[in-house]
């Protein structure tokens, strides 16, 4: 590619003398104004402007030599690129500057105006740099605000790039979709007119007859064109040829935005069901892994889409679930997978029928809908903390290429060789926060789960920030403080998993991971007592100054083991999992350990659900989904839906929409903004004796709940509950308090006998009524639930 422009030499460096238009169009209001210097140490002076009525008129102006030198007295010839026809350059006296005027038709811009100048003994006038003159027609200045491409009504399209770093920009446009080795019209642009601050901008009238758009940053010549940050509207991730860098064959990755208007959307009346945050009963899913096997009964195009999620609405609805937390569906590298995203404000293509951007777009608006509709919150896992661009120049995707030093901390963090993106800095806070804007106020997205959140607390030299301003500003984001935002400390990078001290300002949530590693130790007997109170009280250790809802607990998830696998596989590789195997690794037929497992399972679903905060369940728990042990998130295997008919998972599924409603229907205890009351709590052991909190071996514990109610409300009585939880190898005798006058106790769950009577309701006749100070065995490895009604025999 050749350069464009260059102020004179006395005035590179600094701000240019203003340029005059040319003679030749001074009656009207010149739009664009270029000057060149030529390799006779002259200048070239070009103006641009659009013409009152349709086109554009290109004016050209030759100012005398400095010192009345040769070479022009005899008057120069312009000659274009594009046709043999030469303009002769007119002088109205001695001594005045030579002007020519061109004109083109609106349909052919924009374009770029190539031409030489020659004089009468045919010798060529070229710029300084030995090049043709250039100037973009149909090229405006543009505007720095809003950032990326902006396309009005009329057709007209104004592109904006931030960029500090950057010695040149270069605007690629694509005929094609994908682009090919090069591009079909570039637009070098111009520090000096398309360049506000750090903010390079410029507009066209017409962009009809391009597909797709890129920039070049850097050094003109070198590079290759980069995805626009702020594009709504992308192309597919392709991979070149393999490139040797730093002595490794990498592959060159390539994305181009589209020049294409997102597609409209008709939400027509959809409403968000907008849940308290102390309701809610979450659902992790995977959006290709949920409905791609064949089982699911989708058609290929559907299964494993944003459409597949939504024609299994009603499975969430049978489960109780009334929100979905999504895996990262931003675009991101296939070969990393979607917890390394490359882009920030669309769907990912593979997600949608027809595996293209604006399908994409559509599709994941619709399954908003359907959710919404069905009462059902979406919720989506974002990553900003890193991205899948590599230093290298042939992985560099977008804000690598583009400004490194601005959205990336420079140097390793702990060991870690990934880029980290500045989360807290002032580009990248802004990219985030318009990327999150971006998905509640166009998709309607219902909250974020921030992934890898340690490093949202990072400074621009990986320091810990007390008052990260990212953090903060979401918290107080008049759109995005209404939404529900939670932090996970899982990181992709590592596979570390570590709870630490986040900074919430009594609005942010929390992954608990200490819920799911105290439950686990427990139920191996390894935990202590008091470990297990103080998850099932909602975790006022972690979330004292904010209350239970802002603790969303869980058992297992997608970066581990699964369900089945924590009661089935445990050996020196899963010893972080804290995993029992029930008496034998892998899969048996032995059937006492098949009995122990389902109990196991039956054990994690009941103490997710009777814990005070939120419940998050994993994409396959309750269909008994495995991935042969492994705990990597490359080996998961997509649901085999086959499985929702056999009884194992018919009983799993029914415990799980049980115990749901049952908390709806106790929200007086389960769904609290606030802790429990010490006065409403008592603690037992086997015969309502002081539990052994500091005891090793203690695996018994009982929780007595006293309900509150308004004595002057009869109607609005609740009873009382009591669980038992035992984590030993023999049963335990468990002696029953004396529930209030005129109550009776009913067993609603024991985890330990066979379906169907392990679980029911007053409108079940599997409930049992059990006499108060009686006795009642809690098998080994079992919990058993008791609420206690009005005796109305």
């Amino acid at each position: 590619m050749s350069s464009l422009l260059a102020p004179p030499a006395s005035t590179r460096g600094i701000l240019p003398p203003r340029r005059p238009a040319p003679r030749a169009l001074t009656a009207g209001a010149a739009r664009s104004c270029y000057r060149f210097r030529t390799d006779d140490d002259g200048v070239v002076d070009v103006a641009v402007a659009a013409k009152d009525g349709d086109g554009y008129t290109v004016g050209v102006e030759v100012p005398p030599l400095p010192g009345g030198r040769g070479r022009r007295d005899g008057g120069l010839l312009l000659r274009t690129a594009d046709s043999g026809d030469a303009v002769p350059l007119a002088s109205p006296g001695h001594g005045a500057s030579l002007t020519a005027e061109l004109s083109f038709d609106a349909a052919r811009a924009p374009f770029n105006l190539s031409f030489l100048l020659t004089d009468p003994a045919g010798a060529e006038v070229r710029t300084h740099r030995r090049t043709a003159f250039r100037v973009p027609v149909g090229v405006g200045q543009g505007s720095p605000a809003p950032l990326g491409l902006s396309l009005s009504e009329d057709g007209a399209a104004n592109f904006a790039l931030y960029s500090k770093a950057a010695q040149g920009v270069v605007l690629c446009l694509y005929v094609a979709a994908v682009g090919g080795d090069e591009p079909s019209f570039e637009i070098e642009l111009d520090p000096y007119v398309n360049r506000t601050g750090n903010v390079w901008h410029a507009s066209l009238e017409n962009v009809a007859g391009y597909a797709s758009y890129g920039f070049w940053c850097g050094l003109f010549g070198t590079g290759h064109p980069l995805l626009d940050p702020y594009a709504k509207v992308i192309g597919d991730l392709v991979a070149g040829s393999s490139v040797y860098e730093e002595g490794a064959t990498l592959p060159s990755m390539s994305c181009l935005g589209s020049l294409a208007s997102p597609p409209s959307y008709n939400w027509g009346r959809d409403k968000r069901p907008c849940l308290p945050l102390e309701k809610l009963v979450v659902y992790r899913a995977n959006v290709a892994l949920f409905t791609k096997d064949k089982s699911s009964g989708l058609t290929d195009n559907v299964a494993g889409t944003f459409s597949g999620m939504a024609a299994k609405v009603q499975h969430f609805k049978s489960l109780g679930v009334n929100a979905v937390l999504l895996e990262p569906v931003f675009p991101f590298d296939q070969a990393k997978g979607p917890y390394f995203p490359y882009h920030f404000f669309s769907p990912t293509n593979s997600y949608s029928t027809e595996g293209c951007s604006a399908s994409a777009i559509t599709a994941m608006k619709d399954m908003v809908k359907a959710m919404h509709k069905n009462g059902i919150e979406v919720l989506l896992e974002v990553v900003f903390t890193h991205t899948a661009e590599g230093e290298a120049e042939c992985q560099m995707i977008s804000t690598r290429g583009i400004d490194s030093s601005s959205y990336y901390i420079s140097g390793e963090i702990a060991g870690c060789k990934s880029g980290i993106l500045n989360c807290n800095g002032p580009v990248t806070q802004k990219l985030i926060l318009d990327s999150l804007r971006h998905w509640v106020l166009d998709f309607h997205v219902d909250g974020f789960c921030f992934i890898n959140a340690p490093f949202l607390v990072r400074g621009p030299r990986g320091e810990y920030l007390s008052r990260p301003p990212l953090l903060e500003s979401i918290a107080f984001d008049p759109v995005l403080s209404k939404t529900k935002i939670i932090a996970d400390p899982w990181s992709p990078l590592d596979i570390s998993n570590v709870q630490f001290p986040f900074p919430h300002w009594k609005r942010w949530a929390e992954m608990n991971t200490r819920f799911s590693i105290d439950v686990r130790r427990f139920f191996k007997g390894e935990a202590l007592i008091s470990d297990l109170a103080t998850r099932l009280c909602g975790s006022g250790d972690l979330f004292a100054s904010r209350g239970p809802p802002f603790s969303f607990n869980y058992v297992s998830r997608n970066s581990g083991l699964t369900l089945v696998d924590l009661v089935s596989f445990s050996n020196d590789d899963l010893a972080s999992e804290s995993s029992w195997n029930c008496g034998e690794e892998g899969p048996s037929e032995n059937s006492a350990v098949l009995e122990m497992r389902l109990r196991q399972i039956r054990n994690f679903i009941f103490i997710l659900f009777v814990s005070l905060g939120i419940p998050v369940l994993n994409m396959g728990d309750e269909c008994g989904h495995s991935s042969a042990g492994s705990t990597s998130y490359k080996e998961r295997v997509p649901i085999n839906w086959k499985g929702l008919k056999t009884t194992f998972v018919k009983e799993v599924t029914g415990f799980i929409s049980f115990l749901a409603a049952f908390r709806s229907r106790r929200a007086d205890i389960f769904q609290r903004r606030e802790f429990l009351k010490l006065e409403n709590i008592n603690w037992h052991g086997s015969d309502l004796s002081e539990p052994r909190w500091e005891d090793p071996s203690s695996k018994f514990l009982c929780m007595h709940i006293i309900a509150e109610n308004d004595g002057n409300k009869s109607d609005s009585i609740r009873g009382d509950l009591y669980i038992c939880f035992n984590a030993n190898v023999e049963s335990v005798s468990a002696t029953l308090p004396v529930p209030a006058e005129g109550s009776v106790w009913l067993r609603l769950v024991d985890t330990s006998l066979a379906l169907p009577g392990f679980f029911g309701t007053e409108s079940n006749p599997k409930w049992k009524q059990v006499l108060g100070c009686s006795s009642y065995e809690v098998k080994a490895h079992s919990c058993v639930l008791f609420e206690s009604t009005r005796d109305l025999s």
